[in-house]
């Protein structure tokens, strides 16, 4: 899930009243392990129905014409829009977005994240930032706090609300809406990026925070990172046409996929610019994809 807003810098003032992003281990509330066990249950059904794949699809065919209507459907409509208590759920058209300024990724933890557990986010989004950087071309990579523009974030339930009200001096363009969004995210949502463009309307984007419950088990926890941090980089919607992919929302493959991989290669291109309708797209997406493809 993807909200776009505004951004505004982030001053030295307001970065240092973040709380501290690698705080003191602090054991999970009953509340937050009860949600670890709901997870756990969760990723044992959909591993049981032949969901989470963990493939790059390879041996589902792709041709020019899917690839074209999937990157239509998944980087030129948003998943979301801005409803007067939050989002609601409603798919509608937009202009193609990205990054067009260097991507400084930093990870934060929630108090409840046990030591081992950071210790292997940290490689998993180390690891996933340089592929990502490798797929697009663009400048993507990891950063001290000082420099960062994209904020990885592991946090419990126990975690979201105190980091909120921080976050919420810190970072002024986040609205109550928005940081509703973040504070109160309902247990069917497994997961939450929150995009923040350069400017209003600009379809350039300046700083984004991808959310990943701390109480998922690996599998979901790595499901949630690969969707978060692809879809903040430009491809805010889903599909249900879209296959083999992480963009839709029937969880068959839960790692980034080939088809993924083209999508996010496809929206890089510099023949391709931000601001871009539809109408002006398709033609050079199509021919990109047709070029992929050989």
């Amino acid at each position: 899930m993807t909200v776009p807003r505004a951004a505004t810098p982030v001053t030295d003032a307001a970065r240092a009243l973040l709380p501290d992003p690698n705080p003191e281990y602090v054991p999970a509330s009953y509340t937050s392990r009860s949600l670890g066990t709901y997870y756990g249950r969760l990723q044992d059904r959909l591993l049981t129905s032949g969901k989470l794949r963990q493939d790059l699809g390879k041996d589902i065919p792709l041709t020019a014409d899917q690839l074209t209507h999937d990157f239509v459907e998944i980087a030129l409509k948003d998943e979301y829009m801005r409803g007067g208590s939050g989002t609601m759920h409603k798919s509608r058209d937009s202009v193609l977005r990205r990054w067009e300024k260097p991507v400084r990724v930093f990870v934060v933890f929630g108090a409840s994240v046990p030591p081992a557990d950071r210790k292997r986010a940290m490689a998993s989004v180390t690891s996933y930032t340089n592929r990502l950087a490798r797929v697009t071309g663009h400048d993507i990579s990891m950063t001290t706090r000082e420099n960062a523009n994209y904020y990885v974030m592991f946090m419990g339930e126990d975690d979201r609300q105190p980091f909120g009200a921080s976050l919420e001096r810190a970072i002024p363009e986040m609205d109550p809406a928005t940081m509703n969004v973040f504070k109160y995210t309902p247990r069917n949502q497994l997961c939450v990026a929150l995009t923040f463009r350069d400017q209003t309307s600009s379809p350039r984007f300046g700083k984004a925070l991808a959310m990943i419950r701390a109480e998922h088990p690996q599998l979901l926890k790595m499901s949630c990172l690969h969707e978060e941090m692809a879809q903040a980089l430009g491809l805010p919607n889903d599909s249900p046409t879209a296959r083999p992919s992480i963009f839709n929302d029937d969880e068959e493959f839960a790692l980034l996929t080939r088809h993924d991989e083209l999508l996010l290669r496809i929206l890089y291109d510099r023949r391709l610019q931000p601001g871009m309708t539809k109408a002006q797209a398709v033609p050079i997406v199509r021919q990109i994809a047709t070029e992929l493809l050989g």
